[in-house]
């Protein structure tokens, strides 16, 4: 049963992932690749922590052994810092490049136009 659900998990993950992948090599501009590239790849990235915690609580339980309770620690972290650091990090690349004067992609209405002046 456990391994029906590790492969459930990392199935989600890994699908999300490569359409991250696709979705940075087909679209336009930045902004809809830093779409891509955190929306899909932090969703696809907790499914696959998730998969590896679940797969630590299912070691641990039988064997009360520290190193996968450790693991299941060190995982959690690793999904607490994605989902801090991800979209801080689309932002401040999305505002760089309006700064430096990328705009959208076939955009009609720019409501940042002129607020970002050269001087």
């Amino acid at each position: 049963m456990i391994e029906w659900i590790l492969l459930v998990l990392l199935t989600i993950g890994v699908t999300f992932n490569f359409l991250a992948s696709i979705g940075i090599l087909r679209f336009p501009d930045v902004y809809t690749r830093i779409h891509a590239a955190t929306k899909c790849t932090t969703f696809g990235t907790i499914f696959i922590v998730l998969s590896a915690i679940v797969y630590s609580i299912y070691r641990w339980l039988p064997e009360h052994n520290n190193k996968w309770i450790v693991m299941g620690i060190h995982s959690l972290l690793v999904l607490i810092f994605l989902l801090l650091t991800n979209p801080v990090g689309a932002h401040a690349i999305g505002r760089a490049a309006r700064r430096i004067g990328i705009k959208p992609y076939a955009s009609v209405i720019d409501e940042l136009e002129g607020f970002y002046d050269e001087h």
